[in-house]
């Protein structure tokens, strides 16, 4: 098993990218922490997975430093570690510039950059004082090469960017790696309000002809944080089908 006995704390885990994480992190032994602001979706995960011994939830927005100090002291109390972190949570509200208001601006960045933020400085003296561990952030490929309608979330994931290769500098010495995953158009909860037309335009541009599954982006998760990629740090990843080919 590539995850062995390992601690992986996930945000977001309790849908679509982060629910399948959850599940081929359980697969490959790991003991894994959800935590996601949505209660219900985390409690039904919570039965799905079925691991009781292996596997919590925590109701926890990222934004909200309090309730990330209580979930990182909850599963020190449980594990006396945290080795993986996968910073997965994120949102979307899109508009052109000329439509988008402030506060959709400040609510994307204060969850997909600023929660990033939070949560690593938060997990990161763990990891210092053990002397080892891993990051592994969510970008985008939107964060790459922009979009239209998505200046809030091209931002932030082009920041993300610029926390993975800055982290990476300062705490590869340490012993951490930190890296990040830049998926194209996955089939999730967030693209299903994309419309139709558009996805069509995109699975078009793509050399496989078809949108990501969840499952991709776990088995890229997977590889990075596990031995495998030992010697991988201030990597972005692209999972989008070749789609910037």
């Amino acid at each position: 098993m590539k995850l062995a006995d390992k601690v992986a704390l996930i945000t977001g885990g309790a849908k679509g990218i982060g629910k399948e994480t959850a599940r081929r992190f359980l697969q490959e032994g790991a003991k894994v922490v959800i935590c996601d602001r949505d209660k219900d979706a985390g409690m039904t995960v919570l039965k799905e997975l079925g691991e009781k011994d292996r596997v919590e939830f925590f109701e926890v927005d990222v934004t909200n430093t309090f309730q990330i100090e209580d979930v990182i002291q909850s599963s020190i109390n449980t594990h006396n570690r945290i080795d993986i972190l996968i910073n997965n949570a994120g949102i979307t509200i899109d508009g052109f510039l000329t439509k988008m208001n402030e506060t959709d601006w400040e609510k994307v960045i204060a969850v997909n950059l600023s929660g990033v933020f939070k949560f690593t400085k938060a997990v990161i003296p763990i990891m210092m004082e053990k002397g080892s561990g891993v990051i592994i952030n969510a970008s985008s490929v939107v964060g790459l090469y922009g979009n239209i309608g998505q200046t809030n979330y091209a931002a932030t994931k082009a920041g993300v960017i610029g926390l993975t290769k800055s982290w990476a500098k300062e705490f590869g010495p340490k012993g951490i790696r930190v890296n990040a995953i830049a998926p194209g158009f996955i089939e999730t909860d967030m693209t299903s309000s994309v419309p139709k037309k558009i996805l069509d335009i995109m699975k078009e541009k793509t050399p496989l002809k078809k949108l990501g599954k969840p499952e991709d982006i776990a088995s890229a998760y997977l590889f990075l944080a596990s031995e495998d990629a030992n010697y991988i740090n201030g990597a972005i990843l692209s999972v989008d089908g070749g789609l910037v080919v």
